[in-house]
């Protein structure tokens, strides 16, 4: 990457998002985060919060005027400011929809003011519930019903997704769309239901490992490093614009094998414990039974090949809480 660039990251103070600004500043370009610190961290960027290439501003995507600054100097926007995680969406369903819908769309028509290059992080959740196959980029979507508010977030990013493509179509804005699936690594945090960091701080504390449901549902882990690789690499493809791309590890793991592999790895004696959905998320709450890309799109396209297998993902994120 020759060319040395001003970048803008949303949410760039959040776990992916600040491996991202990292490796940016690392790449030579000069970077602007902006980020509400809901669920970033002002920590989670001390490696670069004294680089002459970094600038910081603490504020909502939604305040156009700041937004409309920003995104007039920079180059390319990655846009990964959202509410995240299971449990956050479940207790804030509005904000929820006003940042992943209201957010993106403020971003996607200043970028089009300026005609910025945007690349928009969504998420495998929008795949819904498909259990027959690996997902492909191109797979119809099999969502719930509107009363379910489990549903809410996918359906607020696959709106994201057709806004992002609408604008691409009929404005030519240059948009790249990322499905990420379960990114892991240091710096993620248990507290919005997270999964792996949520097992390894158990283990390490010697309390017991909490498994929702019978723990058979698969799920496929990616490191956060692998995923800033592609993310920065499509990017720069210009090949990736107005189309879609899995960013995964297309190896699955179950629930409860997950949790026995955290527990002999840090050597714990923690019990596993089995709690239904309905006790930790309300009733007539539903999962996914299986969630694992086919990444053959991206792989062909940048040469995209995950560097992180389960046991090195698992140890990095042990590695961190022992820090």
């Amino acid at each position: 990457m020759k060319d040395k660039r001003k970048v803008l990251v949303t949410g760039g103070a959040g776990f992916i998002g600040s491996h991202l600004t990292e490796r940016l500043i690392e790449l030579g370009h000069e970077v602007f985060v902006i980020d509400n610190l809901w669920t970033g961290r002002l920590s989670n960027l001390e490696k670069v919060q004294n680089s002459g290439r970094f600038h910081l501003i603490v504020d909502t995507i939604l305040n156009e005027s700041v937004m409309n600054e920003l995104i007039f100097k920079v180059d390319h926007i990655y846009h990964l400011a959202a509410a995240v995680g299971v449990k956050n969406i479940m207790d804030h369903p509005v904000e929820t929809l006003d940042i992943n819908v209201k957010g993106t769309e403020t971003v996607l028509r200043l970028a089009n003011r300026f005609k910025k290059k945007v690349l928009i992080a969504s998420t495998s959740e929008i795949y819904g519930k498909h259990v027959e196959h690996t997902l492909s980029e191109d797979d119809n979507r099999v969502m719930g019903t509107v009363k379910k508010r489990r549903w809410a977030y996918a359906c607020s990013k696959t709106l994201d997704e057709f806004l992002a493509l609408a604008y691409y179509d009929e404005k030519k804005l240059p948009v790249v769309i990322a499905r990420l699936f379960n990114t892991v690594g240091p710096r993620q945090t248990g507290q919005y239901g997270m999964v792996l960091p949520n097992f390894v701080q158990s283990a390490l504390l010697e309390k017991p490992i909490t498994v929702y449901g019978d723990g058979t549902q698969t799920r496929s882990f990616t490191h956060v490093k692998d995923v800033v690789w592609a993310l920065t690499n499509l990017m720069e493809e210009p090949r990736a614009e107005g189309d879609v791309f899995n960013v995964g590890n297309d190896h699955e793991i179950t629930i409860n094998d997950l949790a026995e592999k955290v527990k002999e790895m840090t050597g714990s004696e923690s019990p596993i414990e089995h709690i239904p959905y309905e006790k930790a998320y309300g009733p007539g709450f539903e999962d996914m039974e299986r969630r694992c890309p086919n990444i053959e799109k991206i792989r062909n396209l940048i040469g995209f090949n995950p560097t992180y297998d389960i046991d090195a993902i698992i140890q990095s994120v042990i590695d961190y809480f022992k820090e």
